[in-house]
């Protein structure tokens, strides 16, 4: 069998000098909100001068499907009843 042979300190070390975490750039969109590079933008959902993520479609799909989520528990959407204030 062969021995298992200890690592120093410095090699650890050296190792270890490529687990760094990297902090994402940022780049300004066209509508001015700030996005990750390479990705569409969260705000306007543009990409490279054309839209790709229809936001404006996702939020009134989500306020639907919240309205209809609330109607079927028999409570309003936005208003907090007095148990839970």
């Amino acid at each position: 069998m062969v021995v298992r042979m200890r690592h120093t300190r410095s090699q650890t070390g050296n190792r270890r000098s490529h687990h760094a975490l990297k902090a994402k750039t940022l780049t300004a969109c066209e509508c001015g909100a700030a996005r990750v590079s390479h990705r569409a933008c969260p705000a306007c959902g543009r990409y490279r001068v054309r839209v790709v993520v229809d936001v404006a479609g996702k939020a009134q799909a989500r306020t639907v499907r919240r309205q209809k989520k609330a109607a079927k528990e028999g409570r309003e959407v936005g208003n907090k009843t007095e148990a839970q204030k």
